[in-house]
């Protein structure tokens, strides 16, 4: 998921096996709409729903520019008889199109007389292909020429199940927000075609766009045609293709660079890049996304293994730079122009360590300008160099109990109040995420989400402009869809207009003679039974809790937890009389608009019995 706000509305954007969908809400309370499916636009494949117009002049035209859409380049062949379109016949798809768009022609290209003709498209060649194993990234790249334009990056990579897949898909981009998604790096050209052989284009302007190996398609062009020369003049641009084509004249063709990868997408602004098997990092030229070839544009793989994340990093006097994570390494990428004889090497490339991991391509988390993701079997962050993020509390808790077959459905995120970063991922044989692993940057301290209804999460962003992390179900709703939850928001579970209470508790360690109590670890030497007499709460709670007193005889023996103790915000003490060999204290609240915060708590005590429960 990626979330972005403007002009007082807040854009989530959520990517499944089947598509892209958008959320539009305010940027205040989260009240709005969606999901609205984002269209895939592409080359025009089958047309339909023709209208014929009237008082054309009959005749046969041949290449005719189609105008209207979305997109650009579509070229038809026309029948007119009895003064109205009967037949239209499409010869090239264009780029950029959508199902239903609607098209005409100019009079003056059927005969010079007419009105009223038009054609629907019906499907589109969409540079999107739905599948079970696709996973999203995402960026938001802006114009830093300043005309306010933002685009949308992503890529469904088919990662789901192997981070180490080779299979590569189009990255794609589109108008933020809202636009249609097409694949980046295809344009379309027009100028004249002379047959051959060789089949010789020639654009009447200088086009820095086309470069050698770019893919051609067009009316006549055959299937596998690429750039083989490219000759640039004062104002021409002469393009020998690579196979015999077999339409002259004016024609629009349409020239792809194949940007396809396995990996996935990033802005380091104003570049785009792109990255995936062999240790491949691939970047645009600045500002412009259709542009591959020019000079600051470059192509360079960088390790063995697969490149799985890349995201921005500080890159102070030389920015823009970026971290970029393969299967066992991390490099940096810096913008640092050096010429060297006559040729200028744009970008640098610095192995930070060659000896990592890392268990997701979505468990890395970038946190005050530190960067922190789980590997196969620690915690690492990065902050100048590799280090690891010392776990004493549950690493062998997460690592024991990850299902490592569903790993890339491990994914992070942050909750900048508590100064938390989250680790959602699915526990023990489940297959969608049951548990959250938490690390407190603020208080360098670890703790987990406890199987809790809130941890059951796909995907999320956390806060920006709109100020509550929004985080999507991993569960069927009762409309066969899943939810978008708001979190950090009240204390209730709201969906739609029902509310329901959202449980929370905590247990303190061992409290008794043997152990000690709360701030006495060493055993005090007595072997007897604590009786717990009286609690007396001190909390600033809303709405009735429960005090549950729970413990064993043995570390090994089964706990005997209590009947509740309903205490209210006004209660002084609760009285009772329960006895543990090592005792423990529970305290639930799990009622509509319960809420709580802690004080200290006094409990009064005695010896209890000699005698232990179990097998002494």
């Amino acid at each position: 998921m990626i979330m972005s706000s403007e002009d007082g509305l807040n854009y989530v954007y959520s990517g499944w096996s089947g598509g892209l969908q958008e959320w539009v809400t305010d940027d205040d309370d989260g009240v709005g709409s969606g999901p609205t499916n984002i269209q895939f636009s592409g080359a025009i494949l089958t047309i339909s729903t023709l209208v014929g117009g009237s008082a054309y002049t009959n005749g046969t035209y041949s290449g005719v520019s189609l105008t209207g859409g979305s997109g650009s380049g579509a070229i038809a062949n026309i029948t007119v008889a009895g003064a109205i379109v009967t037949v239209v016949t499409l010869v090239s798809g264009g780029i950029g199109y959508l199902s239903g768009d609607v098209l005409s022609a100019p009079a003056a290209s059927i005969g010079g007389t007419g009105t009223g003709f038009s054609v629907t498209v019906a499907t589109v060649a969409s540079s999107f292909t739905a599948n079970a194993n696709n996973l999203w990234q995402f960026d938001i790249g802006f114009d830093s020429g300043g005309s306010g334009n933002q685009t949308l990056i992503a890529h469904p990579g088919l990662n789901l199940v192997h981070i180490d897949n080779t299979l590569n898909t189009p990255v794609l981009i589109g108008n933020f927000p809202t636009g249609a998604m097409s694949q980046v790096g295809v344009f379309t050209a027009a100028g004249t075609m002379a047959i051959g052989p060789p089949s010789v284009f020639t654009i009447a302007s200088v086009n820095a766009l086309i470069a050698v190996g770019q893919t051609v398609t067009g009316t006549g062009v055959p299937a596998n045609t690429t750039v083989s020369i490219v000759a640039v003049g004062a104002s021409t641009t002469t393009v020998t293709l690579s196979n015999t084509v077999s339409t002259s004249g004016a024609l629009t063709l349409t020239f792809n660079n194949n940007i396809s990868v396995s990996g996935g997408c990033v802005m380091l602004h104003p570049y785009l890049f792109v990255y995936g098997n062999n240790g491949l990092i691939k970047n645009c030229s600045a500002g412009n996304f259709q542009d591959w070839v020019s000079a600051d544009s470059n192509e360079n793989t960088v390790s063995a293994g697969k490149i799985v994340k890349g995201l921005p990093v500080r890159g102070g006097t030389t920015a823009p730079s970026g971290l970029f994570w393969s299967l066992d390494s991390l490099i940096r990428v810096s913008y640092a122009p050096t010429t060297v004889g006559a040729s200028t090497i744009y970008w640098r490339y610095d192995i930070v360590t060659s000896q990592s991991s890392i268990l997701s391509s979505s468990s890395v988390i970038e946190y005050d300008g530190l960067f922190f993701w789980c590997g196969v079997d620690r915690f690492l962050m990065y902050n100048g160099v590799v280090s690891e993020v010392a776990n004493n509390t549950n690493i062998n808790y997460f690592f024991d109990n990850v299902n490592y077959a569903q790993r890339q459905k491990v994914w992070a995120t942050k909750i900048p109040r508590w100064g938390e970063i989250w680790w959602f991922y699915p526990k023990g044989d489940a297959t969608e995420c049951t548990d959250a692993i938490i690390y407190n940057v603020r208080d360098k301290i670890w703790y987990d989400a406890g199987e809790a209804l809130g941890a059951r999460r796909a995907a999320g962003t956390f806060s920006e402009v709109f100020r509550r992390p929004i985080w999507a179900g991993n569960e069927e709703n009762d409309s066969n869809t899943y939810t978008l939850w708001q979190h950090e928001t009240g204390t209730n579970l709201v969906n739609l207009s029902q509310q329901s209470a959202i449980q929370s508790y905590f247990e303190t360690d061992s409290i008794g003679w043997v152990n000690g109590g709360p701030n006495q670890n060493d055993a005090v030497g007595m072997n007897n039974y604590i009786r717990l007499e009286r609690v007396e709460p001190d909390f600033v709670q809303s709405e009735d809790m429960n005090l549950y007193v729970t413990g064993k005889g043995y570390a090994s023996d089964v706990d005997q937890v209590s009947d509740a103790y309903v205490f209210s915000p006004t209660t002084l003490k609760i009285d009772m009389r329960e006895q543990r060999r090592e005792m423990r204290l529970r305290f639930e609240s799990n009622i509509v608009n319960g809420n709580y915060e802690c004080g200290l708590n006094l409990l009064s005590a005695d010896v209890g019995d000699m005698r232990s429960t179990g097998n002494p």
